[in-house]
């Protein structure tokens, strides 16, 4: 694998090198030909936080990981990197082979593997339920109360389905339906 190690508010040292360089070439099994890995490295006041994208020729793998621990945050990429990999190396092979395309984007062996993460997105349950009308205010203290990150609910002045979701930054979301 190709490394562009670049440092921003940092100077890449050797040791720090030799670390994303390490951790980041466990990806290249997954190939079959050697990609090109940019890797920035951002130095902030509370965190570090590392970039890493691969282009390939039928996708773009990117990722990204803040954490106080720079050493950490290029552990917790890599698994990103390889989650990210899993995920789509059985539909990007696919669509390789429909092209007729010689090579694919990655190895075969990895791809017996993948037939399991496809059953990952096997349906595996239905749950029906009424919508009962409210307003946002309270379907957004219904999903509290259930604990969950969303909820769906009939809007009591549009009678339209609504969703309402809790977001990263700890505030809530609202989304119509036409």
């Amino acid at each position: 694998m190709q490394f562009n190690i670049r440092g921003e508010n940092i100077e890449v040292t050797p040791a720090i090198r030799e670390y994303v360089e390490k951790k980041i070439s466990k990806i290249d099994r997954y190939f079959d030909a050697t990609p090109e890995a940019k890797v920035n490295l951002k130095v902030h006041a509370d965190h570090q936080k590392i970039e890493v994208t691969v282009p390939l020729p039928h996708l773009v793998l990117r990722a990204e990981e803040a954490n106080n621990d720079l050493y950490a945050a290029i552990d917790l990429v890599t698994d990103k990197l390889e989650r990210q990999i899993r995920k789509h190396k059985t539909k990007v092979n696919r669509k390789a082979r429909e092209k007729g395309a010689l090579k694919y984007t990655f190895i075969h062996e990895a791809e017996v593997i993948s037939h399991e993460e496809e059953d990952a997105l096997e349906l595996v349950r239905t749950k029906r339920f009424d919508l009962k009308p409210m307003d946002a205010e309270e379907a957004i203290l219904q999903m509290n109360m259930l604990g969950h990150n969303f909820f769906v609910f009939t809007n009591a002045e549009t009678d339209e389905t609504n969703i309402v979701y809790s977001r990263k930054d700890g505030k809530y979301g609202l989304i119509e339906t036409k």
